[in-house]
């Protein structure tokens, strides 16, 4: 009986120390405000902010921001992720290898952290159901500007309003094609953001208006690009790199480009304001020099221009036309 009863008061004795332990752990995370690593998110897309404030918001250095102090987005590849303060403590140490878009939310203003999907997950030429064909570094040497990129930011359809700078969207930069495969899966390279950003502001300084620009073409799978050789894209593209957009200005909204030079009339030598702009914003920032093609279109956009951020000098002009 003695026996018995000794069992029963050693059992009792345990559990009570158990459940104390757990409450104290359970205590322990609350003040600290870590919450257990998270893995993929339960609805694909847009992650945003920890649904509590008990940690506090991530300090977005202004080294992201890029030289134009207009980026509200960064593309992190997992030691990126692992070296930003604050990353692995606010959304665990399993988001630093998880695709997500994880809005940071500072007052007004909004900062999206983009973690990549592993260029090591395409399988052939998908990742997923989405097609996005073989880099040329994938089928030959190439220069080192030119390697396969890190990895893919994925795309879901809540993601394609992402406000990317104060002009430009994540949706603005999808391949055309493949629309109704979810989730896409683009290459974007924050310097060309930047650059673009730049190019605006000096328009804007030098009299010419400059509040709205339209993408064109931005990254450009390796699929679709070589099915448009035929039509003067190069096998070597930098849109495969997401680092280069076709772009025109489109002030007024009429979907063409604007008549920046204004002799009244829409042709290849509206593009010629643009040349000078980039040449100051290169001068100024030679981190963002690139290539400048310049394009007399014969169709409803008119003449347009191509800009990148290769990181070396090019220039050339082209009469493109498009069926």
């Amino acid at each position: 009986m003695v026996r018995r009863a000794a069992v029963i008061i050693g059992g009792v004795t345990l559990l009570v120390l158990a459940t104390r332990a757990v409450s104290s752990f359970r205590a322990f995370v609350r003040a600290s405000g870590r919450t257990p690593a998270r893995g993929a998110p339960t609805a694909p897309g847009r992650v945003g902010a920890l649904e509590s404030a008990r940690v506090p918001p991530i300090a977005i250095p202004d080294t992201l921001r890029g030289r134009s102090g207009a980026l509200r987005f960064a593309v992190l590849t997992p030691s990126q992720a692992e070296a930003l303060p604050g990353f692995v403590t606010q959304y665990g140490e399993r988001a630093v290898r998880t695709a997500a878009v994880h809005e940071v939310v500072q007052g007004a203003d909004s900062f999206a952290l983009i973690t990549l999907r592993a260029f090591a997950d395409k399988r052939g030429e998908r990742v997923g159901a989405y097609r996005l064909g073989h880099w040329p570094a994938e089928r030959w040497l190439m220069a080192r500007n030119y390697y396969n990129p890190d990895g893919f930011i994925e795309v879901n359809p809540a993601d394609t309003s992402l406000r990317l700078s104060p002009h430009f969207t994540l949706g603005a930069f999808l391949t055309h094609d493949q629309w109704a495969v979810w989730p896409k899966y683009v290459v974007l390279e924050p310097k060309l953001i930047d650059k673009l950003e730049l190019l605006l502001n000096d328009l804007t300084m030098h009299g010419i208006r400059a509040d709205r620009a339209t993408v064109l073409s931005g990254f450009r799978a390796p699929y679709y690009n070589e099915r448009g050789m035929a039509e003067g894209m190069a096998r070597a593209s930098r849109h495969q790199y997401g680092d280069a957009a076709d772009i025109i200005i489109d002030s007024d909204g009429d979907g063409s480009m604007d008549d920046l030079n204004g002799d009244g009339r829409h042709d290849l030598r509206d593009v010629r304001p643009l040349e000078e702009a980039i040449a100051r914003v290169e001068a100024r920032y030679p981190d963002l020099v690139g290539g400048l093609g310049t394009y007399a279109a014969l169709g409803p956009r008119g003449p347009f221009a191509h800009v990148d951020v290769r990181g070396t000098s090019a220039r050339w002009e082209r009469v493109w036309r498009k069926s």
